[in-house]
């Protein structure tokens, strides 16, 4: 019966320097790629992690912003305010309508204005040739020539 082999740190073993490096290698071969893949994944875990984040985000904005849970732009805020002050503007068109206090612009009211004055000259001439024609015609009385 053969006697069992007895192994402790002063056994020697046998092995060519080949072998020594190619084992070697291969560890070092085998521990890289190890970590790339565990790279990989937790860059993939992550990516996944951030999809689902902006997902949740993005199917809550597009719930509650139609909704006006989320606020306003400051551009629509401020569309909101022109749009208040010109309601606001009309409104008070229309009542100054109503009662007869219509506003008009500045060529309407100087249009206006040329025409009183050119009616306040025709008025006039028409009144002098009124008293013209009243004295010719008092004047050919007292004459007799009438």
């Amino acid at each position: 019966m053969p006697q069992p082999t007895k192994i402790s740190d002063d056994t020697n073993v046998a092995m060519p320097i080949r072998n020594m490096i190619s084992i070697v290698v291969a560890v070092a071969v085998a521990t890289w790629a190890y970590f790339g893949i565990i790279e990989r994944l937790n860059s993939i875990e992550t990516e996944i992690t951030l999809a689902q984040s902006d997902l949740e985000k993005n199917t809550e904005f597009r719930i509650k912003w139609p909704r006006g849970e989320m606020g306003a732009l400051p551009a629509d805020a401020e569309q909101f305010m022109l749009i208040e002050h010109i309601a606001g503007e009309l409104e008070k068109l229309a009542k100054d309508i109503e009662e007869g206090k219509a506003p008009f612009d500045q060529q309407q009211a100087l249009t206006l204005q040329f025409y009183e004055t050119r009616i306040q000259k025709l008025e006039k001439a028409i009144d002098e040739l009124k008293d013209r024609i009243v004295n010719s015609h008092y004047d050919a009385i007292k004459n007799g020539k009438h």
